[in-house]
């Protein structure tokens, strides 16, 4: 079964706080963590994609002409963005959460686990071969 990980981030955090402004140490301390976190569910994974951070975001919706009409981001009603996601194919929704709970144990500044939000859903399968 597929499931995907999605971790959020508050809009706020990242305003004072994204990955970016921490002291290099403890950004090479997380980076480090993900290879190990690869690594590790090698197997399992079928892909891992951080996300640029939500000043790169456009949101896109279908024009009366046909053409897309774009907004920028981020959105002030937004508490929070999507950081980054994950698929995984594993044998059952226990080994998903075990792997969600693992990634969003990644140190942040200090070394402490920031313990982010991994939303995990299962990917819908496709129609049945079988008739």
């Amino acid at each position: 079964m597929k499931y995907m990980l999605m971790m959020h981030f508050s809009l706020q955090d990242w305003r004072t706080s994204r990955m970016e402004l921490w002291p290099a140490q403890d950004m090479k301390a997380h980076l480090d963590y993900l290879r190990r976190f690869r690594e590790e569910f090698a197997s399992e994974l079928v892909t891992v994609q951080g996300l640029l951070g939500p000043q790169e975001a456009q949101e896109v919706r279908a024009g009366r002409d046909g053409e897309p009409q774009v907004t920028d981001g981020p959105f002030p009603e937004s508490k929070e963005f999507l950081a980054g996601y994950c698929i995984v194919d594993v044998d059952s929704s226990q080994r998903a959460y075990q792997i969600a709970a693992r990634w969003s144990a990644g140190p942040g500044p200090g070394g402490a686990p920031l313990n982010l939000p991994v939303q995990v859903r299962q990917v819908m399968g496709g129609p049945s071969s079988e008739v």
